[in-house]
């Protein structure tokens, strides 16, 4: 039994009934049927390249009697067994609300990279099938007509991975060889795999995928933050059991402990090759991917950092290339000089510029790094490179959402900023017995006008986002303008163990409450970023009570409301002390 499932009483709600999916999730329909060659499923997609036998709604039986149903996508003039890749999704794997509303197809990528049978953040069945792959398709526990009750990720959902995984294995159209693919939840998933090891388990791609859903979102810096689960996961989502309810989780028991540790899945005994991919720009995974790239106990592993959305990432012909021929390698067992592929290859940011794309690094992080702090002035409202001699300080109203404190750098040379980034503030507040604060870098042009990164391709997002900003600022999913980070005061103790000067690490064991005008310092981590710097732009610092920065908070989901989360601490004025025996500093990841 998982540690969650022994030591705690885990809050279930009821699932969102299938007929509420809009459009619908279809009905099971056990048997097999052909996808004919030139088949395409909507205007403009890519035709298939051949048959695909599909063996339809086949039942998984999992260890605790419960069964799962998948679809089996293989190629019909297939000789004899085959390689599989297994996608294990929430999302359904035909059908419904995300897979008809969602479709990368809707956010950039041209129709015809795609067939139009891929599940949503899957792998495409016409493709992987005319490479001499099955691809498997399997709506996870408590979703679609899957039995049981949905768990999120942790031992739990490994080990129903792990006996899906074995029943492949043993099937007679499979050669054993089985891999994992997929963006985001499917990524997820498969760091909880990893971890328990399923002995057919034979490589991963996780392409985004946090793996500490503490830390990462749901309370991030010690601050609530439910709208997320609730309302861009859950509400999606659609069963004919109960979902694991993660919110009331987080309300009954808001510190780290053994109920959130077994959902931050024990890599480094994980040995199986894998393909990881991440990007800078991702409001929700980018953190927790890269962490668990340092994580993995495997020595064959690659990481990618690219500078696009992720549904367009994996849906881009040359990337799909690109892990064909890591799965040939380890699937397929073909000797195609994959191992020569460098180990990292990452993209740098320049809003407002070009990016750099692909460039190749020997480590990551990079060794070359070099910590450089800018120090705080509010008596200027300055970043300096030198700490300020005289104490000074700056308030701002922790409960108005157009009151901050910022600070300017003028960047005088060519600057490349690479990896994560803190901040140490001293501060105190005027009432109340906690704070929350928030904390946004990003840059402006000489007219001081924001820079962004817009990862959707082509003019139709850029002119969304443009209209968006002269409303207010823009949603994280569709513009990217730095790395934001998050802290609240009575969660500031730190693991010493754990951190490092640019990579603060909280314990979150226990609440340590704030006293009014009592000076604290916090130890504020900001997510890693890749970013170039010129002369003539301005560097941004942006602190308040509130989401900071010209994007909001991470939402998936069809809807960006510009209001943040409601479980904010916050009252009176926050009063930030810098200069002197203060110096508040924020800590750069200078990369000559």
């Amino acid at each position: 039994m998982d540690a969650a499932s022994a030591d705690f009483d885990v809050a279930f709600r009821p699932a969102n009934r299938l007929d509420r999916s809009d459009p619908p999730i279809p009905d099971p329909e056990p048997g097999t049927r052909i996808i004919p060659a030139g088949s395409v499923q909507g205007e403009g997609a890519r035709p298939t390249p051949i048959d695909i036998e599909v063996l339809q709604d086949v039942a998984i039986p999992l260890r605790d009697g419960v069964a799962l149903h998948g679809d089996v996508y293989r190629p019909a003039s297939a000789a004899g067994p085959l390689p599989a890749i297994l996608i294990y999704t929430p999302y359904s794997k035909r059908g419904g609300w995300w897979n008809t509303n969602m479709a990368a197809t809707r956010f950039g990528v041209p129709p015809k990279d795609v067939s139009g049978f891929q599940a949503f953040e899957a792998l495409d069945p016409a493709y992987w099938c005319a490479n001499d792959y099955a691809l498997v398709v399997v709506d996870a526990r408590g979703t679609g007509h899957s039995g049981g009750d949905m768990r999120f990720f942790g031992t739990a959902q490994g080990h129903d991975v792990y006996d899906t995984i074995e029943w492949i294995a043993a099937q007679d159209w499979s050669t054993g060889k089985i891999g994992m693919a997929g963006n985001s939840q499917l990524s997820m998933v498969q760091w909880a795999t990893a971890a328990v090891r399923p002995p057919h388990l034979a490589a991963i791609a996780p392409w985004e995928g946090m793996n500490d859903i503490y830390r990462d979102v749901n309370v991030r810096g010690g601050i609530p933050y439910t709208d997320f689960h609730d309302q861009d996961i859950i509400a999606y989502l659609y069963g004919t059991g109960r979902f694991e309810d993660l919110a009331e989780m987080i309300r009954r028991h808001p510190t780290d402990n053994a109920y959130w540790a077994d959902k931050r899945p024990d890599l480094s005994i994980a040995d199986v090759p894998a393909y990881v991919v991440a990007s800078w720009s991702n409001p929700i995974h980018t953190r927790g991917t890269l962490q668990a790239f340092r994580q993995l106990g495997s020595e064959r592993k690659w990481l990618r950092l690219h500078n696009v959305q992720e549904w367009v990432d994996i849906a881009t012909p040359e990337r799909v290339e690109d892990l064909r021929r890591f799965f040939d390698r380890y699937l397929h067992g073909h000797d195609n000089g994959w191992e020569d592929t460098p180990r990292i290859r990452l993209s740098v940011l320049d809003p407002g510029g070009e990016d750099i794309v692909d460039r190749v690094e020997p480590t990551w992080p990079p060794e070359r790094v070099t910590p450089t702090p800018l120090y705080l002035d509010a008596a200027t409202g300055r970043l300096t490179t030198e700490p300020p001699e005289k104490e000074a300080c700056v308030s701002y109203d922790s409960t108005d959402k157009k009151s901050a404190a910022v600070f300017r750098f003028s960047v005088q040379r060519e600057t490349e900023l690479l990896g994560a980034l803190s901040l140490q503030l001293w501060i105190e507040m005027s009432e109340g017995d906690d704070l929350d604060v928030y904390t946004a870098v990003y840059k402006t042009d000489a007219d001081g006008n924001v820079l962004y990164h817009f990862p959707f391709p082509g003019v139709g997002a850029g002119a969304f986002a443009d209209v968006l900003a002269q409303e207010g600022k823009l949603p994280s999913a569709v513009a990217y303008a730095g790395p934001v980070g998050r802290i609240r005061a009575s969660h500031r103790a730190l693991d010493p163990e754990r951190s490092t000067e640019l990579e603060p690490y909280l314990t979150h064991a226990r609440e340590e409450l704030v006293s009014v005008g009592q000076v604290v310092k916090l130890d504020l981590a900001l997510w890693p970023t890749g970013m170039l710097l010129h002369p003539g732009e301005t560097l941004v610092l942006e602190i308040a009570g509130h989401p900071a920065g010209p994007t909001t908070p991470p939402r998936t989901g069809p809807v960006h409301p510009e209001a943040e989360d409601v479980h904010s601490r916050n009252a009176g004025m926050h009063t930030i002390r810098t200069g002197g025996s203060l110096a508040s500093r924020l800590l750069l990841p200078f990369a000559p």
